[in-house]
């Protein structure tokens, strides 16, 4: 099998490990539009050779785009264009835009929509890991709109990452990595930029950072060449969840500044909750 990472970053080339590693692929191609990613790639053992997408297409039997969102929106129907019985897997965090790109596209059916729920806050090549994906969840969006062996294609890699699966609609998908996802990188960035600009007046904040901060502000070393298109693309799930979320981090400024403690120590042990969820 012939395999084609559109992408070369975190998420495709930690394809690329643990295709390699399970002998899945006999070739791996690399297309990126920076070629010092390309080359690096190589270098690390990621992909055999950087090509055109073009020979990509030409030559593989499964092409994965692991690119930012606006990239995959831009390129999907093109590619698609230019499939016969390949398979593509598109690996984006944003899902129903895209695919109402190519809603009524004659390839449709050789597309699979696929979101695994998995990563770091580093990119670009160096960023692969190995497992990275292990134990994760991938998610089918709009399974039944591909073809059967087009999705079984699909789903044996899937197991070959031993991931768990799940299934979902675009507006589903969107509006749930809203909240689980997209929302936890926008406090992140909206916490960094607060400890920065306090920062200035007070020069040493950063020797008081514990494991507590840097877990909590982590998610600010993000790309924002993927999470701003991501935020476009998901636009009005995001404010839905942001608009909630200031409203109880108002609820928390209030408690607080009214001096309710024993509200305080309610709202904390609400929060708890969440352990059902993050065990």
């Amino acid at each position: 099998m012939k395999i084609a990472i559109v992408g070369v970053g975190l998420i495709g080339g930690s394809v690329a490990i643990t295709l390699r590693e399970k002998k899945i692929a006999e070739k791996i191609l690399g297309v990126d539009k920076h070629e010092g990613n390309l080359q690096k790639a190589v270098q690390l053992g990621l992909v055999d050779e950087g090509v055109p997408l073009e020979a990509a297409i030409s030559r593989c039997d499964i092409i994965f785009l692991t690119l930012p969102v606006d990239a995959i929106l831009k390129l999907l129907p093109s590619i698609l264009d230019q499939v016969d019985n390949q398979v593509v897997i598109d690996m984006g965090s944003t899902k129903e835009r895209i695919l109402q790109s190519v809603a009524d596209h004659p390839k449709r059916g050789r597309l699979v929509a696929a979101h695994p729920m998995a990563g770091t806050e580093y990119s670009g090549p160096e960023a692969a890991i190995h497992n990275l994906f292990k134990g994760k969840m991938m998610v089918y969006v709009d399974a039944t709109n591909s073809d059967e062996d087009a999705f079984e294609a699909a789903d044996a890699i899937t197991e070959h990452l031993e991931m768990h699966t799940t299934f979902m609609n675009a507006r589903e998908h969107d509006i749930h990595t809203a909240y689980v996802s997209h929302i936890s990188h926008i406090t992140s960035f909206a916490l960094a930029l607060t400890v920065l600009e306090k920062e200035k007046s007070q020069g040493r904040i950063f020797e008081l950072a514990g494991s507590g901060f840097e877990s909590t502000v982590r998610l600010a070393k993000s790309s924002p060449d993927m999470w701003t298109p991501i935020f476009k693309q998901n636009r009005e799930n995001v404010l839905e969840v942001l608009q909630e979320h200031i409203k109880q981090l108002q609820h928390v400024h209030h408690v607080l500044n009214t001096e309710d403690y024993d509200a305080f120590y309610r709202l904390i042990k609400k929060s708890n909750k969440i352990r059902r969820i993050l065990k």
